[in-house]
């Protein structure tokens, strides 16, 4: 089951920075959770996008209780419930449907809905919801969209995922509007799979400090 229930709000204020994991071979996780963890973050956000993913995330639930360790790319009530159920202790998903929303309300379980629109960003309103999701961030418009939300949804907070990266992301998180930004960039795949965790704790701590800095 899943670790105790964090707000939206307590999620995307642990880090300014959530890194979007694709973990390929489980037997990695522990050592990338662990290195993430020594340059700072302590939040992750497993993708559903490999085999390994479901797997991973309930390794790292079980063996690595400091870590905050979530789900992304999930995308209906099924994936959800599977998350849960593997230990994750919240979602991220790229897009928005009624029955996802309305999903994780009925479990208490906490979902950053991903969001491009105002409209979209009116119905999680509406369903509840106040801390979303901009992707793909710099595709539909990035920053100056961020600033044109921040006018009317001045109760919406986000956390912009796709398309942020070294270059960017420090501009991303100076709007008032975002709480955190998402990216792989932190825990390169590339790495991942050659084993340099090292570099990995070394790229988070550096990214980490610029934006206290």
């Amino acid at each position: 089951m899943s670790n105790n229930v964090l707000s939206p709000q307590e999620i995307m204020t642990l880090s300014p920075i959530i890194p979007v994991i694709e973990i390929e071979d489980v037997s990695q996780s522990i050592d990338l959770a662990n290195a993430l963890i020594a340059g700072g973050i302590n939040v992750l956000e497993i993708t559903l996008r490999t085999p390994a993913a479901m797997d991973a995330i309930s390794l790292l639930a079980k063996e690595v209780p400091s870590a905050v360790v979530g789900a992304g790319t999930v995308l209906n009530p099924n994936d959800l419930a599977k998350v849960r159920d593997a230990g994750a202790s919240f979602a991220i998903s790229p897009g928005c449907t009624d029955s996802l929303l309305q999903s994780a309300k009925d479990i208490n379980f906490p979902l950053i809905p991903g969001v491009s629109t105002g409209s979209e960003i009116m119905n999680g309103l509406d369903l509840g919801y106040t801390h979303f999701k901009l992707f793909p961030a710099t595709s539909v418009g990035g920053i100056p969209l961020l600033k044109s939300f921040s006018g009317p949804f001045q109760q919406a907070k986000f956390c912009p995922t796709g398309g942020i990266n070294e270059n960017n992301y420090l501009d991303f998180l100076a709007l008032e509007n975002v709480l955190c930004a998402g990216g792989s960039w932190v825990a390169p795949t590339k790495l991942v799979k050659s084993g340099d965790f090292n570099k990995i704790t070394e790229i988070t701590a550096s990214a980490l400090a610029k934006f206290k800095n």
